[in-house]
């Protein structure tokens, strides 16, 4: 059947002013204002990476042992990637919801941690702190589910790149957030605890009705709008980079610091003209369809059913999530949330990644205290945790768009690119180990920069073997290995171990602990033990990894995007302007429905 409608000059508006009003409606309610939206949460959203500026904090006031200390490190990490029933969550409520419930919980954990080191309550007991501690962390992972995945399952044919810059934000946080902190609170260090309370808070809070699912659409130009998002993203942490060394070498005063943080606003905020001129073309594109006075044919396929022209499709039933648990899809098919969690593939990557993930967080954990015990000064402290803050950013976007460019272009499997972070990374764990003259610096950019480079590839993977219908909670279901690693490396092999040093060097000293007095140990011993560890358990990931690799070869080789290219029948969200015969009509990309 086809329709002709015959749409008349003058229908719509030329007011300059109209117009305007009329992109800054469309701006507001498009799918990159919320990738833009995205971009804000997510810079953000990795306050948990600078626990090391405030943990000296918490250790003196309170009177913490390293254990007690990394047990705190353990729960902040638990809860950052502990966000299963989030993702259950998302199964059935939208996204705001997880903002909002995020948000609350941000601000309470922060906010009690705070009034516990400000000594404006009772000392709390070491599990209150803890429960503290894992509760502001749990942001994250809010966050996460209600702003990154949303944006993957909107964008599913850029899944790496998209995985990549949002990660990459988060990794840039930090030092966002440490410049911005800088200029509100200058050295301050207790005033950092409440700033990273309710900053994410409130960005979330803004943002709750912009961030949305939204029907995919295959852009032609979509991967070069992430590039140029790519670009702004480069020139921040370039900036940021620029900063940590400059204010290294030349104290700043809180004036000062309030123009690079005014910077490093502009810089955030300027992928907001990409999402003008993106929405501007497509403003155009409209106008070249309903304005011009040639015919416009509506086509639909099929003969009509009933009276209403519309043709009603009967659909499978569909597998539910708790269905043939042990009967698996192929690869890159829906997964139900048991048939992943029982398969082969989820269990090697889940191992590969509680020895990759949990090594490289417990380096930065402890950046601090390593630095202390190996005689940096506190100056080169704090610049280790911006670097580390700046190669985890990059880190994350150069295995999201390298991997993503790698795997079109050459068939590059995803684990194995995940493979070679994990054997880089135990470069900068020996570094630690054998305290290399000035190796701190190198292996906290080598360290920074892996831990960054394995979060896009592991939530690359598992949308790709696994499907995105229950993404949300596959995706949460991949962070529980990081606490995992933590607990182990850090808590009962790294703290363990620095307590025994320290306490051994006391009483070579002729000195005897006090009850509540905090243990510091220096030298090269305090760590060597428990890096080794690390980077032998760090290498056991790696063989892990490549047993992965082996098992999906043959699938990277084929064409894991094409079900994303080819929209199911019954689909009309987005309709194709095409040229036949000298006449313009417009069809429905794929559907059968006016």
């Amino acid at each position: 059947m086809t329709l002709k409608v015959r749409y008349k000059r003058g229908c719509v508006p030329h007011g300059s002013i109209a117009d305007m009003k009329s992109l800054t409606i469309q701006v507001i309610t498009g799918r990159w204002f919320m990738v833009f939206a995205s971009f804000l949460i997510m810079s953000a959203a990795g306050a948990t990476l600078m626990f090391g500026l405030y943990s000296n904090d918490i250790k003196t006031t309170l009177g913490y042992d390293q254990t007690t200390l990394n047990l705190l490190s353990f729960f902040k990490d638990l809860g950052a990637n502990i966000g299963v029933l989030t993702g259950l969550i998302n199964e059935v409520s939208p996204p705001w919801v997880i903002l909002a419930m995020g948000a609350v919980l941000n601000f309470f954990g922060y906010f009690m941690t705070w009034l516990a080191v400000t000594q404006k309550i009772k000392k709390p007991q070491v599990w209150q702190m803890c429960l503290y501690t894992c509760i502001g962390a749990n942001f994250q992972t809010f966050a996460n589910t209600g702003a990154l995945v949303t944006c993957v399952k909107n964008f599913p044919q850029s899944r790496g790149v998209v995985l990549g810059i949002l990660k990459g934000y988060i990794g840039l946080s930090g030092a966002i957030i440490s410049q911005l902190y800088f200029a509100f609170y200058y050295n301050d260090t207790k005033a950092l605890i409440l700033f990273i309370g309710w900053l994410p808070a409130a960005i979330s809070i803004v943002f709750l009705p912009t961030i949305r699912y939204m029907k995919p659409v295959n852009q032609p130009n979509e991967l070069s709008v992430f590039y140029k998002f790519l670009y702004i993203s480069l020139g921040l942490a370039g900036f940021l980079l620029v900063m940590i060394i400059v204010q290294k070498k030349v104290p700043f005063t809180q004036s000062e610091y309030g123009v690079s943080a005014a910077v490093v606003l502009i810089l955030l905020f300027l992928p907001l003209a990409v999402v003008f001129g993106e929405q501007y073309k497509i403003q155009r594109s409209q106008k070249l369809v309903f304005v011009d006075p040639s015919p416009v044919n509506i086509v639909t396929t099929g003969a009509p059913t009933s009276n209403d022209d519309a043709r009603v499709d009967i659909k499978a039933e569909e597998t539910k999530w708790w269905q043939n648990i042990f009967s698996p899809p192929e690869r890159g098919e829906d997964y139900t949330i048991l048939q992943a969690l029982f398969s082969i593939d989820l269990l090697l990557l889940f191992i590969a990644t509680i020895f990759g993930v949990g090594g490289t967080l417990t380096a930065i954990d402890n950046l601090g205290q390593i630095g202390t015990s190996l005689g940096y000064p506190k100056t080169s402290i704090s610049t280790f945790v911006s670097l580390v803050s700046i190669w985890n950013y990059l880190g994350r976007v150069f295995s999201g768009f390298v991997s993503e460019h790698f795997l079109t272009k050459y068939k590059f499997p995803r684990p194995l690119m995940l493979t070679l972070t994990l054997l880089l990374s135990c470069v900068g764990n020996l570094l630690i180990a054998f305290d290399v003259k000035d190796g701190l610096y190198v292996a906290s950019i080598i360290i920074g920069f892996c831990f960054g480079a394995q979060w896009p590839l592991l939530f690359a993977i598992i949308s790709e073997l696994f499907g995105l219908k229950y993404y949300a909670t596959l995706y949460n279901f991949g962070s529980v290995a990081s606490p995992i690693g933590i607990y182990v490396l850090n808590v009962r092999v790294t703290g363990h171990l620095y307590d025994k040093e320290a306490m051994k060097q006391m009483v070579a000293l002729g000195l005897q602990r006090k009850q509540g007095q905090e243990l510091n140990c220096v030298g090269a011993n305090c760590f060597k033990l428990s890096f080794i560890i690390i980077t032998a358990a760090t290498l056991f990931g790696a063989i892990v990894s490549l047993i992965l690799v082996a098992r999906t070869t043959k699938f990277y080789k084929g064409d894991i995007y094409k079900r994303y290219m080819e929209q199911p029948e019954g689909d009309t969200a987005e309709m194709a302007v095409v040229r036949k015969g000298g006449e313009r009509r417009q069809e429905p990309t794929v559907g059968n429905k006016i």
